[in-house]
């Protein structure tokens, strides 16, 4: 940990919830790169209800990202934001960049919707095990986000 900021929170759980963030602003900052490259690619019949849905998915997707590497820089520590950073720290797959159809686009992005709304449940847990509160309410949030913009999404494919 790097700052001299005071808090009340023992240093393991600023530590332990400093990775627990910059995970989630890993698989967040790579989320919203796939809904760029689908905004900017996208093709077909609902072209601009889906160019103008993912761009704005985008941009809450960024929202959070923001959110919680503050919060890791409020708990003293680094948030991992580079490019580099976040193609070693992602838990997806690489974005198929030859995708064009909108129900590709969809479903890839269904899938990283589900497992970013998946993987913000298990930190809200593990921040309310560490006791961190703040982070919970943080990722809590984040969570009902990403699962309406989930619900959002998957709408399309019914």
């Amino acid at each position: 940990m790097t700052t001299s900021f005071v808090t009340d929170i023992e240093s393991n759980v600023r530590s332990s919830m400093i990775r627990v963030l910059n995970q989630q602003l890993a698989d967040a900052i790579d989320l919203k790169l796939a809904l760029k490259q689908a905004h900017w690619n996208v093709r077909g019949s609902e072209f601009i209800a889906l160019h103008e849905l993912f761009d704005q998915v985008a941009a809450r997707i960024e929202e959070h990202s923001d959110t919680m590497a503050e919060r890791v820089v409020q708990l003293g520590g680094l948030a991992a934001g580079t490019t580099q950073s976040v193609a070693q720290a992602t838990t997806f797959e690489p974005y198929p960049v030859e995708v064009t159809t909108q129900k590709q686009h969809l479903e890839a992005l269904r899938a990283r919707l589900g497992g970013l709304a998946k993987s913000c449940r298990k930190a809200i847990d593990e921040a309310n095990q560490a006791g961190d509160a703040d982070t919970a309410d943080i990722m809590t949030g984040v969570s009902r986000a990403v699962d309406k913009d989930l619900w959002f999404v998957a709408a399309h494919l019914e």
